[in-house]
């Protein structure tokens, strides 16, 4: 976890619909919850780039439509500011079905991943094709 802001601006929440780009099949999630989030009291849990999520998927290949699966977001609209002063955003949220333990369940990454997830994430960063 060397590199990584400690303080990152969590820009998706309970109920968010993300783009899946990698090539598991679904295709639009969303976030059921965050786990790990550790927050004050009726506060919705929220998730940043390189979090785990547990979502359900909403739009995809009818094996996976309804399936509650595991997601690290890789991409997110809120911009957020890197530990050099840089300020960094994309211009879609997207994420990776993942394992419980991190493992990607697809074997290719459409697009760019942000430097926070790959260095948090091993896998995500041998899959992708760019990093940011």
């Amino acid at each position: 976890m060397k590199g990584i802001a400690g303080n990152q601006t969590r820009g998706l929440q309970n109920g968010s619909e993300i783009n899946v780009i990698d090539n598991t099949g679904a295709k639009v999630i969303e976030i059921i919850t965050v786990p790990g989030y550790h927050g004050v009291a009726r506060r919705v849990p929220s998730a940043g780039v390189g979090d785990m999520v547990i979502a359900s998927v909403k739009k995809g290949t009818p094996q996976m439509r309804r399936q509650i699966v595991f997601a690290v977001i890789v991409r997110q609209r809120r911009p957020m500011r890197r530990p050099d002063g840089t300020m960094i955003f994309f211009e879609d949220n997207a994420a990776v079905i993942t394992t419980d333990t991190g493992e990607t369940k697809g074997t290719d990454i459409k697009g760019p991943v942000a430097r926070e997830a790959a260095e948090r994430w091993p896998r995500i960063a041998a899959t992708a094709s760019v990093i940011v």
